[in-house]
């Protein structure tokens, strides 16, 4: 029985015997790593990717997914002023909010 490594050569060369690797769109560019791995501290590094296989993100950025939404409602709302407005005042104490919270992260990293 072949190891992982083995078996991942094995598929590899035969993808490069019959052309299938040379025709993927990505071929001979450089891998684009945007994840953000590079941009998280490493203390953060492991809690967040066990967080993201388990399905759950952080509290942050479902703030933010929420700001969207919110902004998203408030460019298609066509009511009344106040509707309006209390949608601006919801708006803006949710930026507040993450402000701080991301301002309180920042100020931990940094201890």
């Amino acid at each position: 029985m072949s190891t992982l490594d083995e078996h991942i050569a094995n598929m590899l060369r035969e993808s490069e015997r019959n052309g299938e690797l040379r025709a993927a769109p990505s071929f001979g560019k450089p891998i684009e790593m945007n994840d953000g791995y590079a941009e998280t501290p490493d203390e953060l590094r492991l809690p967040f990717k066990i967080l993201k296989d388990a399905g759950i993100v952080p509290p942050e950025v479902e703030l933010m997914q929420k700001l969207g939404a919110l902004r998203a409602e408030l460019a298609a709302h066509s009511g009344p002023a106040d509707e309006r407005q209390a949608l601006q005042q919801r708006i803006s104490e949710l930026q507040q909010l993450i402000a701080l919270r991301l301002e309180r992260l920042r100020a931990t990293r940094t201890l």
